[in-house]
């Protein structure tokens, strides 16, 4: 037991609905938080991106499939890796179920790596994932969105990730960007997260309660 405190029901009941106050507290912070998330700005998506995925080459625009919002996973991939992030697939186990359900409320979700298509499908067919999965190997997608380092910032240990400059382990970082479109090439950049942001989409991270920075 680890030297756990054991105490009698009375005494742990007591104990539970102190905490459920403060769990009560967080739940009315994060709808707030989550408000003020719809409410930030957007700004134009000017620049026009290309994928390689399933149908062949296709545009920003196309993956949001005619629906409204598009919610993107950045999967780290790079080109010269055999196979994916484990942490990233881990993730994806969690988002791959969920994505018909997204669908049904006018949201596209896909992955995209920098790894060459052909790599991103024989590891989704490994890992048995029915998700969407596109290459950006080529554009500036990866970089604009700050999920990719160069040689250069990685010798020099000053990758911009997060929203701030530091060091990072390997060239390919994860995230999620979020993007929304009224009409064909309308395109907006509404929210993007990094790190502990992408703690929300595991559910089974939850459940172990994770820990860090």
């Amino acid at each position: 037991m680890q030297n756990h405190k054991v105490v009698s029901r009375d005494q742990w009941l007591l104990a539970r609905k102190q905490h459920l106050i403060k769990e009560k507290e967080f739940t009315r912070l994060r709808d707030q938080l989550s408000a003020e998330r719809r409410e930030l700005p957007w700004v134009k998506v000017k620049k026009p991106y290309v994928f390689d995925g399933p149908n062949g080459k296709e545009s920003l625009s196309q993956l949001f499939e005619r629906r409204s919002q598009l919610i993107v996973y950045h999967f780290m991939f790079h080109p010269s890796w055999s196979e994916g992030c484990p942490s990233c697939s881990f993730w994806a186990d969690n988002f791959n179920g969920i994505i018909v359900h997204l669908n049904h409320r006018d949201v596209t979700m896909v992955a995209v790596s920098k790894a060459p298509f052909d790599k991103l499908e024989a590891y989704k067919k490994r890992m048995g994932w029915t998700f969407k999965w596109v290459s950006s190997l080529g554009s500036d997608f990866n970089r604009d969105y700050q999920v990719s380092f160069t040689p250069e910032e990685m010798q020099k240990g000053e990758m911009y990730y997060n929203y701030t400059t530091a060091k990072f382990p390997v060239e390919e970082a994860t995230g999620i960007s979020v993007f929304y479109q009224e009409e064909e090439d309308e395109i907006f950049h509404t929210y993007s997260c990094y790190a502990r942001g992408l703690d929300m989409l595991n559910g089974a991270y939850h459940y172990l309660g994770p820990q860090g920075p």
